[in-house]
This record gives C-alpha cells, sequence and structure tokens, in this order.
C-alpha cells in the first residue's frame, strides 16, 4: 500500500501552517479535510488559505461546490480517494489535513455509509423544529453520537435524526470500516489548552478585521441563512446581529464561545482513535515523517 500523511488537530492548532512547511520538505501535496472549505465564496469564515499562505503547495478539495447545493461525507470520501490516488501516481506524497473527524476517518478507516432513502413526511416535519429541538430529539436517540454532531447544522441533525428512526440503530453505527487503502501515519498537533483559546480568538478578531461582516451579509443576500452552510460556526452567529438583536462584539464573542466549544468536540473525537501520534511541534513531526517513509512499504 502507498503511503498517506495525515495532519489533525482543533481548529487554529496550526495545522495547516504545519503541513505546508511539511509538504515543502517531502515533495507533498495537500488535500483538504474540512466540511466548510469545500464550499465556494465562504472563504473567510472558514479560514481558508490564500495563495500566498500556500506558498506553491498544491492545495486540493477546496472550493468544490456551491453552499446551496449537497455534499456529504460520502461524496468527499470519493473525491479524496481520487485525489489521493493522482498524487500518488506522480510519486508525490499526498497530506490531508484538516479537522472534520468524520471526513478524516472516512479515508483512515475506509468507512463505506450505508445507503438509506430518505423519508420526506419525517423529513418535513424535522424541518420545522429548530436546532436546538432536533438536537435534544438526537440526543434522545443516540447520546454517543450527540457528542460529535455539530449542534447548529440543521440538516446533519435532520438526517441523523431520519437514519436513527428508519433503522432503530444510532446513527453513528451505520458505519462499516473495510479494509485500509493506503499505509498510514496520522499525526496530531498538540496544543496547550491557553494556547489554543489565544489561538482562536486572534483568528475571529482577523476574522472581523478582513471582512467576515460582508462576506457573510453577501452569502446572506444570495443563499439567506436557511441553507446548512450558514448554519455553521463564523456565519450563524451573524443573523441576531442583522437584525439587530446584538452588536457586532456579542457576534464576535459568540462566534469564539461556539469556535471554543467546537474544539473541544473535535478533541472528544480525535482521542477515540489510538492511532494518532501527537506531537507538539514542527521538528517533531519531520522527524516522525522521516521514520515512517524509510519503513518499507505494506503489502
Amino acid at each position: 500500500m502507498k503511503k498517506l500523511i495525515v495532519i489533525l488537530g482543533p481548529t487554529a492548532s496550526g495545522k495547516t501552517e504545519m503541513a505546508i512547511r511539511l509538504a515543502k520538505i517531502f515533495s507533498g501535496e495537500i488535500i483538504s479535510a474540512d466540511s466548510k472549505q469545500v464550499y465556494k465564496k465562504m472563504n473567510i469564515g472558514t479560514a481558508k488559505t490564500n495563495k500566498k499562505e500556500m506558498q506553491g503547495i498544491p492545495h486540493y478539495l477546496i472550493d468544490v461546490t456551491s453552499p446551496d447545493k449537497d455534499f456529504n461525507v460520502a461524496i468527499y470520501k470519493k473525491l479524496a480517494i481520487k485525489k489521493i490516488k493522482e498524487i500518488q501516481k506522480r510519486e508525490k506524497l499526498p497530506f490531508l489535513v484538516g479537522g472534520t473527524g468524520l471526513y478524516i476517518s472516512a479515508i483512515t478507516d475506509n468507512i463505506s455509509f450505508l445507503k438509506i432513502p430518505a423519508n420526506q413526511k419525517l423529513r418535513n416535519e424535522l424541518e420545522q423544529k429548530s436546532a436546538k429541538e432536533l438536537f435534544l430529539i438526537y440526543k434522545k436517540l443516540d447520546q454517543n453520537g450527540a457528542k460529535f454532531i455539530e449542534k447548529g447544522n440543521k440538516r446533519r441533525l435532520v438526517r441523523a435524526i431520519e437514519v436513527c428512526k428508519i433503522t432503530g440503530e444510532p446513527f453513528w453505527k451505520q458505519r462499516k470500516k473495510e479494509k485500509p487503502l493506503f499505509n498510514i501515519l496520522q499525526l496530531g498537533i498538540k496544543t496547550p489548552k491557553k494556547e489554543l483559546e489565544k489561538n482562536i480568538y486572534a483568528r475571529v478578531d482577523k476574522m472581523i478585521k478582513t471582512g467576515l461582516e460582508k462576506e457573510v451579509l453577501n452569502l446572506s443576500k444570495k443563499y439567506s441563512f436557511e441553507i446548512p452552510p450558514m448554519q455553521t460556526i463564523g456565519y450563524q452567529e451573524w443573523l441576531p446581529f442583522f437584525k439587530n438583536k446584538i452588536t457586532k462584539k456579542e457576534a464576535a464573542e459568540n462566534i469564539k464561545l461556539h469556535t471554543r466549544q467546537f474544539s473541544k468536540r473535535q478533541m472528544v473525537w480525535f482521542k477515540k482513535n489510538k492511532k494518532i501520534k501527537w506531537i507538539k511541534n514542527y521538528k517533531e513531526a519531520k522527524k516522525t515523517i522521516k521514520e515512517f517513509l524509510s519503513q518499507p512499504p505494506e503489502k
């Protein structure tokens, strides 16, 4: 099996910057594993890497689809595997980089997803409810899955409840691990809690400064706040601001709070994975990758 490097960690832990440095050393190319960066025009709020920051390293699975189009982990898996194999065929080293645990697991564990048909009557009923109401319903059906799901993502909550009710099984059990496709090294960036909080606050401040409000306003005019990507962190917090219910400062504070909470949920997910090697810095990552690449290929 050909080799694949995974760089993962919570939001604002410095994954992308480290991956770019490593890709330059090891002749690598980067595949994003971020469920929001797949959407076009959602740039500032998703902390997309710009061309200058990429430093000439090719990046894939960014700006894949429009925010109003359906996109899910099964589609992501198909696209990601295709890109990984293309990179390997060119004798480059693929780096899968991101913080969306399910997207990463889809590749590292080669997860197959059951094709459970939609129940439109049930969906119509659920879509009338708020994200908060949906989360409480889902929590009763699948306590374990509720620890990881994005609470504000109505589409994901509706689908999770739908699958639970149709199959009678928890949503997170509807996945099957298949035989691995690649020889994988998973590196997690270990960032102290206080440092991570500081990074999150600095990132949100930078987003506000560089025009997040305008980005969200333009997207809301084009698509409305009803579409799932607009109900995610960095975007959902602006709706009460545009309705004059909160100040701009309060919107920013809410983004910081929700991002911090999200980073904790990411770590709960990653801590389940015992294959992750947690590293503190670039030097440690470089050494670990060198050792991994020196090993004979697995058959």
